[in-house]
């Protein structure tokens, strides 16, 4: 209990010598345009010399905000393949350009991107209710939980690497605040939730360290995506190795939290229906339940990266790349590697939170309550 609370306080001061202070220095071009919400009304082709094959085509929108609310606009769109597939009835969003004072022509408008979010919404919405229909209070206090980590990372660990700091201490600070506010949110101060801190904290250091010591063995610099470059580009001034090894601890602790809790429920349960087996026989029959939580959850990790790199996989397989030879370029061998470390750090996991919770019914006693599953 003294080390799960050591933990405690130290990630609270680490937050607070950490927390953002500084907006920062620097803005990337061309993604703080405002847009307006409108709505496609109809749709127009016409013949034009940049198609003419195809031909091109207007579209008319209705303004749904702003301060031409109500108006009617014209868009032109673009042609050829990847032209946006807009239909009558779609919600889009549009950017405004008002010409400067003096310059004749009157406000012009484009087409940004479609409208989103009121789908993403109902979806969020129908996830909660299911959450709280069959999780009932504990459903309620994992969605609790996921807004805090949510909260963590868009007031603090976004921020923060934006404001300079260190990525890889902003990553293992801001995972282990997640960890103990979802895991004690959800499971409540107990030996089940103490064994996972305890099991997920030191599985998360071999991570970070297994990250920080791959990393720089396979030469990994992080300028593999568009989107480093980009970061670099408009020298936002953060050191992409860290950011590369900061990510894949955030990663890994989306499956290790849900791993150690259940390991630990397991355990305790083993030990509820019988409290006279000894460590050994509780250490032993927890294991082989952790054995099928291993093969489940290393599988989730693999098919999570192979999803988020499918479309490098298809370009590499379009252009004949041999395997051996594609599995060198960065782009895929830092999905490798995150792959294998995020891996490493959930087998580690399952011995030690196993032997933790093991441990934990004879220093607690036996007379603790039963505890309900994890998942």
């Amino acid at each position: 209990m003294a080390v799960a609370a050591a933990i405690a306080v130290g990630t609270v001061v680490a937050l607070v010598l950490l927390w953002p202070t500084e907006r920062p220095d620097s803005r990337l071009a061309g993604f703080s345009a405002e847009t307006e919400q409108a709505t496609v009304e109809r749709i127009v082709q016409f013949r034009c010399s940049e198609s003419p094959t195809e031909g091109c085509r207007r579209a008319a929108v209705r303004l749904n905000e702003g301060a031409e609310a109500g108006k009617t606009v014209a868009l032109e769109l673009e042609t050829g393949g990847l032209a946006p597939k807009l239909e009558r009835g779609d919600e889009v969003r549009v950017a405004k350009d008002v010409p400067p004072p003096g310059v004749p022509g009157g406000t012009l408008y484009s087409l940004a991107d479609f409208e989103r979010r009121a789908p993403m919404l109902w979806l969020a919405l129908a996830f909660g209710l299911l959450v709280v229909v069959l999780g009932r209070l504990r459903g309620a206090l994992s969605l609790l939980g996921l807004g805090v980590s949510l909260a963590v990372v868009l007031a603090f660990l976004i921020p923060a690497i934006l404001g300079g700091r260190p990525p890889l201490a902003v990553a293992i600070v801001g995972a282990t605040a997640i960890m103990l506010a979802t895991i004690l949110l959800a499971h409540g101060v107990n030996g089940k939730s103490l064994a996972a801190v305890l099991g997920t904290t030191a599985s998360l250091l071999l991570t970070v360290a297994l990250a920080v010591a791959f990393t720089q063995l396979t030469h990994l610099t992080g300028f593999a995506t568009e989107e480093a470059v980009l970061l670099q580009s408009n020298d936002a001034g953060i050191p992409l190795e860290g950011l590369l090894v900061a990510g894949m601890v955030i990663a890994a602790l989306g499956v290790l939290d849900d791993l150690t809790i259940s390991q630990a429920s397991t355990v305790m349960a083993l030990h509820a229906a019988r409290p006279e087996q000894a460590f050994g026989e509780l250490y032993r029959r927890g294991i082989e339940v952790g054995r099928d939580h291993v093969t489940a959850t290393v599988n989730t990790l693999v098919l999570a990266y192979v999803g988020a790199s499918l479309p490098v996989l298809l370009v590499l397989t379009l252009g004949e790349v041999d395997t051996l030879e594609a599995i060198n370029f960065e782009i895929i061998a830092s999905e490798i590697v995150a792959t294998l470390v995020g891996s490493i750090g959930l087998i580690a996991a399952v011995p030690v939170t196993t032997a933790l919770a093991a441990l934990l019914p004879a220093r607690i006693g036996a007379g603790s309550p039963a505890p309900s599953h994890a998942h």
